[in-house]
Parts: C-alpha cells; structure tokens; sequence
C-alpha cells in the first residue's frame, strides 16, 4: 500500500505546499494570464501534476494513471453523457422551430416591461436552462432573448451573467454537488442540504440587486412585489427541494416553481406603465415572425424535459443495472496519511440509466412532436457532438487532475498549508472556489480541483468539513460571473467578439461583493449558527 506524502519537499510544509500547488497554478496563469483555451490549460495541469506526483511525491506509476483513468470516467459518465444530452435537446429545439415560437411567447405575453421580462427570462428561466443543462447555455440563450426587446447587448451579457449565480450550484442536474461528495467523500445528500441553505439568501437578493443597477431606486420602488415573488419563489422551493426532496432536482424545482408563481403573479399585478423601460414598438411587433408555431408551443421542450427527468427521479430509474465498480488497482491500494493511513476507496458508479439518459428521451420527444425526420435529429446530433468535443476534454482533464491530486497526496498537503492560515481560511475558504470556476468556467471542475482541500483543511482546523466543502460550491458560483469561458461565449452569440474586457470589468466588482458577502455568511454559520450544518451521524 503506497502510504501518501505530506511534505517531501524538504521535510517541510512551505515548501512541499509551494510545489503541490504548481500544477494548480499553471492551470490558473494559462486561462487567466495568457488566456489560452481551458482544454490547453487543463491537460498541462495534468501533465505538469502526474510529473511531480510520480517524482516528488514518489507515487507509483500505475497507481497514478489508475488515478487519472478514474477521473476520466467519472467525468465522461456521468457528467459530460447529461451534458451531451441537454445540449441535443436544445439544437433539436431549434430545428423544429420551438426556440422562435418561445420568442414570439416572449413579446406577446409578458408585460410591455424591459424589466419584468429580465426578471421572467434572465432570473427565473435562465435558471430553468441551468439546472437542465449548465455551461453556459443560460448565458447564451436569455441573452440573446433579452437582446431581442430592446436589451443592448453589453447590458443583456451583464445582467444574465449576474443572474447566473443562484441555480449554479446545482446545475445540469447537480452535477456539480455529485462530483463533489464523489472528490471529497463526503455525502453528496449532506453537501446538497448544506449548500441548500446557503444560496437561498443570495437567490433571495439577486432580483433586487440586479434591477437595482438596471433600473436604480426607482424600479425597485415600482417592481418590489415582482421582485419578491421572483426571488422569495426562488429561495424558498430551492431550500425545499436540497434538503428534503432530491438534491439533484433542485434547479429544476425551484426554477419552474418560481417561473410559473412569477408568471402567475404577473396575472393578479402589473407594474405601472413607464415609458422609459417599454420595449420599441418595432421589436414588439417585428419580432414574432420567424416560427409558423404558435408561441406558447415554445415551452413544449422546457415542459418535457422538466417532467421526464422529475418522473425519471421519482421511479429511481437511475438506479435499474448500477454497478459499483472498484476500481482496478487503486481501490484501497493508498493510504491516507493525513486521516491516520486510512486506506483510500476507490469505487466506480456506472449507472446506465443516469439522469442524462432521462434527458435523451426528452430530445427525442421533442423531435417527434416538432415532426423532425431522422436526417434532421442525426444533423443535431452531429451538431452537438462538434460543439461538446472541447468541453468535453475540458472536463475530464480537470477532473483526471483532480483525481489525481487527491490519490496522490498533493491535496493533502495543500489542506494542510491552508489550515496553517489559521482563522483566516474562513474568509479565503468561498475565495478558492471564486478564483476555480472564475478561470474554468465551471462549478463542476471548481469542485473537483478544489472541494477535497476545503474538507482537508476544515478538519486541520476543526472547522465543518460539510460547511466548507459546500463553500466551495457556493462560492464557486459567484466566480462564474466573471469565467472568461463564460463571457467569451456569451460575446459570440451577442456579436460582441473582442469586446469581452469590456464586460469583465462591468462584473468584476459585484462578483467581489456577492463573494464578500457569502464569506460573512459563512463566518456566522459556522460560530453563530452553527446548527444550520447538517449532521452527518
């Protein structure tokens, strides 16, 4: 049994925790530095991590491809196989005409309000796309539909990518919290509940604070009860849904629950009529040209993939043929030196009928019902396939490097060096995951490069190792506002390519702040309230 390192540089922490955060910060410097795409920057993290840990932290060679190897397949199966299947769903809505038909619903049925409709759209169906698909569809899709009343664009991008915090955490199905119980350990049902109740507070503010800057004092005295029925929806049915329902259908619980209470509410109240937020009388009536469909057909897709997946859930069809797989070689090969020579699981879930085969069913049903032919479905997926190839790579090198750092030995030593700051972690502990997802665009691959050190370090320091890992999470959402992957897709769809610097810097300081804000949150949970946590037993 390979027994891990903690300091073999020298015998001392410093030093060995210098080293082990190389491959880290490679990763960091080539996206945030020299902007190079995060495909490029994950593989030379893990190249750069699988040098060191074989050398430097003496693991033997097999032990450390086995640890790779089941990186690799976890990400591929099942996060990037609900990916795959929600972005199929989205190009086949497309191509049978639902997405022009939504847009007509868009102009013909909200208010004549730019600003209900960036709470309807931006708030409360960006979120819906988010726990369905994740990685920067929302971005992409309420963007361009904010830009189609009147939104400039710069505005469109900025207020969509605020907007994308809240559902985050739970995105694609909760992906992110999987992979996080799958990295440190720890309950995925427990780090769902915790992270569960922390966002709620910040779902609860991001419509006030975004019409605040959209509007200022003056929206927010007119649009307060819109506002409070959004965002009050929002946090309550995603309180619910994490801590005592299904983690995994968090986003699309609350999402849906708060879209049709928001639209529902929008039948019994309306904003008074300001002509300074009113969208153009050429976009109102221009717009819905496009689609033959009828407008409200357009929620077909959003419809059938919300109900397949909550019935797919709720039969626990994702659990018929599982297979608990240990894996060849690494299961208990390693000790974990930290946590008294613990030996080390290593154990591959293969579920065959995953959520993200749930998700499948829906495309197909959407393609039947917009009557797209075979050839129509199979262009889609060829589609599909060319768009997710380098996200794809993306992810499971990060998670491979993940993987690997943990089984390793070089997370360890990192929690220790972190829990050597002492009481400061708490407030570095949401930092971690802010600077992760800022550069990888992604909760999912924050969470795995970063949630294993949160729980080492919280137990050096007698910390929550539940709190802190959730952390991760909740902080990693609000490092999403400014991932260059996100912005840079969100500037192509928008025709702002080569603007993206201009949009960073109109986020930067309200993803410090939410950040900030989550940091003070965090410190009262954990010495104030510390009942909030959940108790694993």
């Amino acid at each position: 049994m390979f027994a891990q390192l903690i300091t073999p540089i020298g015998g001392a922490l410093l030093p060995s925790f210098l080293v082990a955060a190389l491959p880290v910060a490679l990763v960091l410097v080539l996206l945030g530095v020299l902007r190079r795409p995060a495909w490029q920057a994950a593989l030379a993290g893990l190249a750069l991590c699988l040098i060191i840990a074989t050398t430097l932290w003496a693991m033997p060679a097999h032990l450390a491809l086995a640890a790779i190897a089941n990186g690799a397949a976890f990400a591929l199966w099942p996060v990037m196989w609900i990916v795959l299947n929600a972005l199929l769903l989205y190009n086949i809505s497309v191509r049978a005409g639902f997405f022009d038909a939504f847009r007509s619903w868009v102009v013909t049925h909200l208010p004549n309000d730019r600003r209900v409709v960036l709470v309807v759209i931006g708030f409360c169906f960006g979120a819906l796309l988010e726990g369905v698909a994740g990685f920067g569809t929302p971005v992409d899709i309420t963007s361009s539909l904010l830009m189609l009343v009147g939104f400039p664009a710069l505005e469109a991008l900025v207020f969509v990518l605020i907007f994308n915090t809240a559902p985050v955490a739970f995105g694609a199905l909760g992906v992110p919290v999987t992979v996080l119980g799958a990295v440190t350990g720890l309950p995925a049902t427990a780090l769902g509940a915790m992270v569960g109740r922390e966002l709620p507070v910040v779902a609860f503010a991001l419509p006030f604070y975004v019409m605040a800057l959209y509007g200022g004092f003056r929206s927010l005295r007119a649009l307060w009860p819109l506002l409070l029925a959004a965002g009050g929806s929002f946090a309550a049915m995603q309180f619910v849904a994490s801590n005592l329902l299904d983690y995994a259908l968090t986003d699309v619980l609350s999402s849906l629950g708060s879209l049709i209470f928001t639209l529902l509410f929008l039948q019994v109240w309306k904003p008074a009529p300001d002509a300074a937020f009113a969208v153009r009388d050429e976009l109102l009536h221009g717009a819905p040209a496009k689609s033959t469909r009828h407008p409200w057909s357009g929620w077909l897709p959003w419809v059938i993939v919300s109900v397949v997946v909550i019935a797919w859930t709720n039969l626990k069809l994702a659990a018929l043929g599982a297979h608990a797989i240990p894996w060849p070689g690494l299961n208990k090969a390693i000790s974990i030196t930290l946590y008294n020579a613990k030996p080390y699981p290593a154990v591959f879930l293969f579920q065959p009928l995953t959520t993200g085969t749930a998700i499948l069913l829906a495309a197909l049903l959407t393609g039947l019902l917009g009557g797209l032919s075979l050839s129509s479905m199979l262009a889609a997926l060829g589609q599909t396939l060319r768009q997710i190839f380098l996200p794809t790579v993306t992810v499971v090198s990060i998670v491979a490097l993940a993987f690997l750092m943990n089984y390793a030995g070089l997370a360890y030593t990192l929690g220790a060096g972190v829990a050597a700051t002492g009481g400061v972690f708490v407030i570095l502990s949401p930092f971690l995951g802010w600077i992760a997802v800022m550069l990888s665009g992604s909760d999912t691959s924050g969470n795995a490069l970063f949630g294993n050190l949160q729980v080492v370090a919280a137990k050096q320091l007698s910390l929550s190792p539940v709190l802190f890992a959730a952390t991760n999470s909740a902080g990693g959402v609000m490092g999403k506002i400014i991932s260059p992957q996100n912005i840079s897709t969100g500037c192509s769809v928008t025709g702002m390519n080569g603007h993206e610097g201009k949009v960073f810097a109109r986020v930067f300081i309200h993803s410090v702040v939410l950040t900030l804000a989550l940091a003070g949150l965090v410190a009262a949970i954990q010495f104030l309230i510390p009942w909030v946590i959940p108790h694993l037993g």
